[in-house]
């Protein structure tokens, strides 16, 4: 069978991802799709698997695409008569630590609203189901009867042959040499098989090569940042373990295991881990490295004391091979810069497991535009111009395969390759003892830890009189006798009957209550969440008083705010309002000088950006967009036809808000500050110039302040010494989270998604009903909403919602938590979360906060200034 000269669709990999893609390709439609593999299917990254399926992951999108992929399977059989090499026989999760056992309760509540079946287990049970295990130091377990593994093999092989079934033509042997560009679009693929040069035109290419996908991508001259890490698993000598045996995963002692041929596979992430250095990966098949027992002694130490007939039994083969790593450990899915080229790599050893989920969510996108699922935080375009660097990416990619199995605390930051990317206001920053997060590379100011009070301490733990107490909880929480009881869980809630949350729930009904009714948990007071007290769990880990007094004092004076990092795109030309008017749902033809809240829609009217757009001139436009955002949003822009140019480093950004910014502003300007909200205009700074737009992320009167980036130093000087003796702090992230959860304001990527609409998230408001945009139609047809975004107030001041969290109506899962945090201007607990239409402000629901069921109130919206007079009107 010759390679045609043509294709509508080329997919590069034999793998399980490449087989998948193209298996849904043919499922949606689509004719004379081709697949190449350079050795035989399956004999890159993919047949060397573990092939370990646990349904349940860090985030909704990563668990529907597993979940699709389990139901995949029986569909694969029927349409092949293959067995796809499925093994359901469950899944363990150990927890045998304090820490671990609130993070498996924050995953049981997640499971909850993914409505996936799990139990929560103690210790004790967790033996009694794989009587192999000792479990005297299992203080929790997950039971995940829908988890278990996969043949990569078989699975391969049925995904192969349900694709040629549906009409996809599979040539082995044939090694890509080649992309061709046409005009910023990929237009073919160059091969060599049998010793001849082949071409197949085609304006879709997938690259889904697995540990070569980055090779792959140059050809076109596109970064696909994927890393070959070298992973390694052994397997025992039969020893009459059950073929029905589950899964079984013990994060704690960075291990895994499942049965193998009637012995055991053990696996484990190495905290050591090395490159795979080649500037060829996968140029032969079937690639292994000699064995590294050193390496992985810590992992088969910790499975011999998990499970001690292993002591006894020899390991009769290990296999030490390539897998594909990122560099923050999430999969590499969507359009690179070069149209038409797509990418399925970067699967951090669970290819397998979402082999079918990928092709589906590839599939959609490639053919509709986008897919079913919210698949942004494993779009490619996350990363920008900083991932090209190999050395970023690798630094990057060995953290996050090093600390695979560790705990991550929501607002946790990593330090791997950084700085990179630096405001120029970073030494000031540094100067004023900033606490850093990181963002597409920029270093970004969480809070400033000189705005602590007195007495507290460096990791931000201080009460209204100084600093900790005698008695302290592990987060800083007394109880109102005095130290934590004995028995106490980690966040100072008592439990039933045992220390630590051990063996407290045995049951799903109970794993969210026990913690809640125990005897001596401390009640909930009013205001109790203050600068003074740590939040209870998870909340209070990651946290400073800092963060209060920058808020009052953007409430009180004013906050200065260092938005650089925001990703800022301009477009220009005869048709730029025309095609911005069509991208954007939102009305843009107004006077030079108008600021627009806008949002660009997919076909579904789903959510693909949120942003301001400025009129700088008759046909100029500035949008401004999330930092993780400006790679994404350009292109979505571009494939709409507009001509876009990305102007981040070109300007700083500071964000002046506060009843003070006005006299702060004027002390320093000659120029006319008293033009209306949503307005912008050129005035002076000093020295400076500056682009000033009356816009706030916060709920206070203020402005954006654009400068080019060479000012950025001076500015940020000039406005500090002019508005210290106002009481004006500098203040940093947290705090604008904190503030525009009390002002509703939405965060794309957690309230708003591809996957919700204008109308559902309560912005029908930027909708421009009467003009024509992408998504209109969508919109026009859909009917009213049946679940509308709402905002909630939980009973217990100190229970502060991360996201995710479930929540439960009336006794019944009803939904998750979108975004939560602290509002300090108002002292409350607050939550966001999709309800059903029919909800109303007053009604009662719980939301489960790493296990404790707390009450909530819907609230009519926004908590802080309901009028929006602090926003709209000049201060007195």
């Amino acid at each position: 069978m010759e390679l045609p000269s043509s294709a509508r669709a080329v997919v590069i990999g034999g793998g399980v991802a490449g087989a998948g893609v193209a298996y849904h390709l043919a499922r949606l439609g689509w004719n004379e799709v081709v697949l190449v593999e350079q050795h035989e299917l399956t004999e890159g990254t993919t047949w060397h698997s573990a092939g370990f399926v646990g349904q349940l992951r860090s985030t909704v999108t990563q668990t529907k695409m597993i979940m699709y992929s389990a139901g995949l399977y029986p569909e694969l059989a029927e349409l092949t008569g293959l067995d796809p090499g499925w093994r359901g026989v469950g899944g363990l999760r150990l927890a045998t630590t304090p820490e671990r056992v609130e993070e498996s309760l924050r995953l049981a509540g997640a499971a909850e609203t993914y409505g996936l079946d799990l139990a929560v287990l103690s210790g004790a049970e967790a033996g009694q189901s794989l009587p192999l295990l000792h479990t005297d130091d299992v203080r929790a377990a997950l039971w995940l009867p829908g988890d278990g593994w996969l043949d990569p093999a078989l699975l391969g092989r049925a995904l192969a042959a349900g694709a040629r079934k549906l009409g996809v033509r599979i040539f082995t042997g044939a090694r890509v040499t080649g992309l061709d560009v046409t005009n910023g679009a990929i237009s073919g693929v160059r091969l060599v098989t049998a010793g001849e040069e082949w071409r197949v035109r085609s304006e879709t290419v997938v690259v889904a090569a697995g540990a070569a996908s980055g090779t792959v991508g140059r050809m076109a001259g596109v970064d696909i940042p994927v890393v070959p890490i070298k992973h390694q698993y052994v397997v025992t000598q039969p020893f009459d373990v059950s073929p029905s045996m589950p899964t079984v995963r013990d994060p704690d002692n960075i291990v895994y295991f499942r049965e193998e041929g009637g012995g055991i596979l053990v696996g484990g992430y190495i905290r050591n881990p090395e490159i795979w250095d080649t500037v060829t990966p996968l140029a032969e098949p079937r690639i292994l490295f000699p064995a590294d027992m050193p390496k992985f002694r810590e992992s088969w130490n910790s499975a011999v004391r998990r499970v001690p007939a292993l002591a006894r039994t020899e390991i009769v083969k290990v296999v030490h091979g390539p897998e594909a790593f990122t560099p923050d450990g999430e999969f590499l899915l969507g359009e690179t810069a070069v149209r038409g080229l797509w990418a399925a790599a970067g699967f951090c050893v669970h290819g397998l497991a979402a082999a079918g989920g990928v092709g589906k969510v590839m599939a959609e996108w490639i053919t509709d535009g986008s897919p079913e699922y919210d698949v942004s935080g494993m779009d490619l375009r996350r990363f920008g111009g900083h991932a090209r660097s190999a050395s970023w990416a690798r630094a990057k990619a060995l953290d996050s395969y090093s600390k695979y199995y560790d705990i991550v605390y929501p607002g946790e930051e990593r330090t791997a390759a950084r700085p990179l990317r630096r405001s120029p206001a970073w030494v000031r920053h540094a100067e004023l003892r900033a606490v850093f997060g990181e963002k597409a590379g920029w270093e970004r100011v969480n809070w400033f830890e000189s705005n602590a009070p007195d007495g507290a301490a460096s990791d931000g733990l201080a009460t209204p009189d100084g600093p900790a107490p005698d008695g302290a909880a592990p987060d800083g929480l007394a109880t109102p006798d005095g130290p934590a009881p004995d028995g106490a869980a980690p966040d100072g809630l008592a439990t039933l009957d045992a220390p630590a949350r051990s063996d407290v729930v045995s049951s799903d009904a109970a794993r969210f209550d026990a913690a809640r009714s125990a005897p001596g948990a401390p009640a909930a007071a009013p205001g109790a969440a203050g600068y003074g007290v740590r939040p209870a769990g998870w909340a209070g880990r990651i946290w400073s008083p800092a963060v209060r007094r920058e808020c009052l004092a953007t409430r009180d004076t004013a906050g200065l705010f260092d938005q650089t990092s925001f990703a800022k795109l301009e477009v220009a030309g005869p048709g730029a309002l025309a095609g911005l008017q069509r991208a954007c749902a939102g009305r843009l033809d107004r006077p030079v000088g108008s600021v627009v809240y806008t949002q660009l829609l997919n076909g579904r009217g789903g959510i693909e950006a949120d942003l301001t757009v400025t009129r700088l001139a008759e046909d100029r436009f500035r949008l401004v967009t999330g930092t993780a955002s400006g790679v994404h949003d350009a292109a979505w822009l571009r494939g709409q036809g507009l001509d876009v140019r990305d102007v981040t480093s070109a300007h700083a950004c500071y964000c002046l808000w506060g009843p003070r910014a006005l006299d702060i502003l004027g002390s320093v300007s000659g120029d006319d500050l008293t033009f209306g909200y949503l307005k912008a205009r050129e005035i002076s700074v000093g020295n400076v110039p500056v682009l000033a737009q009356r816009v706030t992320f916060v709920g206070e009167f203020g402005w954006e302040l654009y400068c080019p980036s060479e000012y950025g130093l001076t500015l940020w000087d000039t406005l500090v010494e002019a508005g210290t003796p106002y009481g004006m702090r500098p203040a940093g992230y947290r705090a604008i989270d904190a503030m525009r959860l009390e002002k509703g304001y939405r965060v794309w990527g957690l309230d708003i998604t591809p996957e919700t609409t204008p109308h559902e998230a309560g912005l029908g408001f930027a909708v421009a009903r009467d003009k024509d945009f992408l998504g209109r139609l969508a919109l026009r047809d859909a009917g009213p909403p049946a679940r509308l975004l709402f905002c909630l107030v939980l009973d217990d001041p100190r229970q502060v919602c991360l996201g995710g969290e479930p929540v439960r109506v009336g006794g019944r899962p009803a939904s998750r938590v979108t975004s939560g945090g602290y509002g300090h201007r108002v002292d409350r607990s607050i939550a966001y979360a999709y309800l059903p239409a029919d909800t109303v402000p007053g009604d009662r629901v719980e939301v489960g906060v790493t296990g404790v069921w707390t009450g909530a109130a819907v609230a009519a919206e926004p908590l802080y200034d309901p009028a929006g007079e602090r926003v709209r009107r000049l201060p007195s």
